[in-house]
């Protein structure tokens, strides 16, 4: 590293950390200007490594404000997220963990998870898991959460486990006739059941949950709060483990 570069160096890492207020541009000439922007930016051809390192020091600090927000948005609405009175529960009631997935029966990556959610939570055993219908792909999503919603409220939790499993691994369309046909093959009474669909009662729950996803930021699914931890997105089961795990030790 030439002399030169070492002073322009040295120039960019005390102005990086100086008060805002401290470097005043608007007090150098022009020549003084071009001579400090010139400077600056042979250091940073010579040692690019340096701009990584702020690329990687910024997105940590949005990750961190990111996360904080999270955590804000949770705490103010813990009711809705967690004890919606409502939403079906499953695994553990009294878990130490309660894990909350926004799912859309049509949604690829909600498939795609189905079974990594469930293996996660039955080996762990200590989790409780709730699901909130959030219908946001089409009318065959909003058709097979208005049929899940319809058979909980009608036929109870453990129809409503049998009907969540059936639609997330439908094949073909999710048309009123295949609900129909669902609610036969599940053992229950499909006029009963097509009849509580349209109902206030039903659709309440799906506008509260779409409620509560704009409030919380959510737009896609799958969406996961782990206790304290919102991910929007697809999770693999490892890091899903991992972040259960991080919450315990948090906790």
């Amino acid at each position: 590293m030439t002399k030169k570069t070492f002073l322009a160096g040295t120039a960019l890492a005390l102005l990086l950390a100086m008060p805002a207020q401290a470097f005043d541009p608007a007090a150098m000439t022009d020549a003084e200007r071009d001579a400090f922007g010139a400077q600056v930016r042979a250091y940073l051809m010579e040692n690019p490594e340096v701009l990584m390192e702020a690329i990687a020091v910024l997105e940590q600090r949005q990750q961190d404000d990111s996360a904080q927000a999270d955590l804000a948005l949770m705490a103010e609405n813990k009711e809705a997220i967690f004890n919606d009175g409502v939403s079906w529960v499953g695994g553990n009631p009294d878990g130490d963990i309660t894990m909350v997935e926004f799912i859309d029966y049509r949604c690829g990556y909600c498939r795609k998870s189905y079974e990594e959610t469930e293996e996660l939570v039955k080996t762990d055993g200590n989790i409780r898991f709730v699901v909130k219908e959030f219908p946001i792909l089409g009318e065959g999503s909003m058709i097979s959460s208005q049929f899940a919603i319809a058979v909980k409220q009608v036929a109870g939790d453990a129809a409503y486990k049998k009907a969540h499993d059936a639609l997330i691994t439908l094949r073909g369309d999710a048309t009123p006739e295949a609900m129909a046909a669902l609610a036969t093959e599940l053992g229950l009474d499909s006029a009963e059941i097509l009849a509580k669909m349209d109902t206030p009662e039903v659709m309440a729950v799906i506008q509260a949950n779409h409620d509560l996803g704009t409030t919380l930021q959510i737009n896609g699914t799958p969406s996961f709060i782990i206790d304290q931890t919102m991910v929007r997105g697809y999770v693999p089961l490892d890091a899903m483990r991992q972040i259960v795990d991080g919450q315990r030790k948090d906790g």
